[in-house]
């Protein structure tokens, strides 16, 4: 079982190649070692007090929900380091390993955010507040805040290394595929293999939202990343957890309100009570602020996967 009050900020291994806001990345040859650190950012800013543990509930949550939904295979994942099952080489490193770093297959990755929503929030409410679109699907007149769509809306979104992403067309996110696909050298067109992201984000996501109704839970939206290896589409990187999907306890949910929730939201929302612009220096997070959203991580795990990891 994974240490879940250990704390890391971040590591500094042998192979380290890539950090990105939560995540620290070692080549391992033919294997790629991804390390989820206590890291969290907001409004694309990296805060300066970890949340402890919650690396590890990513970690586990990614793991939990490739293993459980179907829709998920063909993915990345090939272990998560554990006492008994570490890459040779960081044996002496397993306490900062333990429970949150994943050994992947390295795959070419798709620069498109595939987010699926499936109620009306966040970035989508306000787009749609403003145009009455949401990534250039005309969407219904007189929606309320957090309702739900008929079906559920792919919306992609660019890919950005600095700064924001932004908001795309489908037929935009073809057009960077397409680039994408050329200067990778694929056989498969970038149109065809952005029409497998969406089919597959879809179907993923309706698989689990439908899980977590049993659980009491509405998966609200979320976000997956896809890579090629070997010529298949996979699922990489992190899967339905609280930095990626927002969740609500669907005895809370009413159309019309923000509900509460079980992921970042909770301190996107005390952020924006502050004085502060949304760029660097963040601000400091008080240690009350620090642990409510820690807990908030580890309740949407224990509801969702019926484990724990205290």
């Amino acid at each position: 079982m994974p240490k879940a009050s250990d704390t890391v900020y971040g590591t500094a291994l042998p192979g380290l190649v890539g950090r990105g806001k939560v995540r620290d990345l070692y080549d391992l040859g033919n294997r790629l070692m991804i390390v989820a650190s206590d890291r969290i950012s907001a409004f694309d800013v990296v805060m300066n007090q970890p949340v402890p543990g919650k690396g590890v509930v990513l970690t586990q949550m990614s793991r939990f929900w490739l293993e459980t939904l179907s829709a998920a295979t063909p993915h990345h994942l090939d272990y998560v380091v554990t006492d008994e099952h570490v890459p040779p080489g960081y044996e002496e490193h397993i306490e900062q390993l333990r429970g949150r770093a994943m050994v992947c297959k390295k795959a070419r990755v798709l620069p498109i955010e595939c987010i699926v929503r499936g109620y009306i929030v966040g970035g989508g409410w306000k787009e749609y507040q403003q145009t009455g679109h949401v990534s250039g699907i005309k969407l219904p007149t007189g929606l309320k805040l957090a309702q739900q769509f008929p079906e559920p809306l792919f919306t992609p979104s660019t890919k950005a290394a600095d700064g924001h992403d932004e908001p795309i067309s489908f037929d935009q996110a073809c057009e960077i595929a397409e680039e994408f696909a050329r200067k990778e050298g694929f056989d498969t067109p970038g149109r065809d293999l952005m029409h497998a992201a969406r089919d597959r984000s879809l179907a993923i996501y309706t698989e689990a939202a439908g899980y977590a109704e049993q659980r009491g839970i509405i998966l609200a939206d979320t976000k997956f990343e896809f890579g090629l290896c070997d010529g298949k589409l996979l699922l990489i990187d992190e899967v339905l957890t609280p930095d990626s999907s927002r969740f609500w306890p669907a005895d809370q949910w009413q159309p019309g309100r923000n509900p509460p929730s079980f992921d970042k939201q909770f301190l996107r929302d005390y952020l924006n009570t502050l004085d502060w612009d949304k760029k660097p220096p963040p601000p400091k997070i008080p240690d009350k602020i620090v642990a409510q959203t820690r807990e908030r991580y580890f309740e949407a795990y224990r509801l969702l996967t019926a484990r724990s990891l205290e």
